[in-house]
């Protein structure tokens, strides 16, 4: 005996949508989806590790558990955010651990749609592309979809 499952129309496909943090990187919009965000930190004191890529801020104490700062600006090899300059923190969870991402400002959340999201462009820079998983053209900008997986790949980073 089969069941028939009613199948989607297309024109509700294109209308769903998918939620999005919204953060600013060195001037450049930028997305993660917020099912991969775990909390939103303002400025946090940050421990230097000794010996760590540059790319690892350090570490912070978030409710009794370590975790691992991650820049970004220098995991996307753009220039230190000015020394005044509060940073933010979007933590994510990966393999257990927690990683917060240092960015220069966390906007809100957005919902678009799925129809709109389109593969990284050519004219994206590597360094981007690789931690990328596509775009969504808003008014006047680009939003670069960031892989969070990916942002927290340390041993590929290094």
């Amino acid at each position: 005996m089969t069941t028939d499952v009613p199948e989607r129309p297309a024109a509700e496909e294109d209308e769903e949508e998918r939620a999005f943090v919204t953060l600013m990187v060195a001037n450049q919009p930028c997305g993660i989806p917020v099912l991969g965000v775990r909390d939103i930190l303002g400025e946090h004191k940050i421990t230097r590790i000794p010996l760590a890529p540059p790319d690892i801020a350090g570490s912070l104490n978030l409710r009794g558990r370590i975790v691992t700062a991650i820049d970004l600006r220098r995991r996307l090899r753009l220039p230190p955010a000015p020394a005044d300059q509060p940073r933010m923190s979007v933590v994510a969870e990966q393999g257990g651990e927690l990683y917060a991402l240092l960015v220069d400002q966390v906007s809100e959340v957005m919902s678009l749609k799925a129809s709109s999201f389109e593969r990284n462009p050519p004219t994206l820079p590597a360094t981007w592309a690789q931690f990328s998983s596509g775009i969504y053209r808003l008014d006047g900008a680009l939003l670069v979809v960031l892989d969070v997986g990916k942002l927290l790949a340390l041993n590929e980073a290094a």
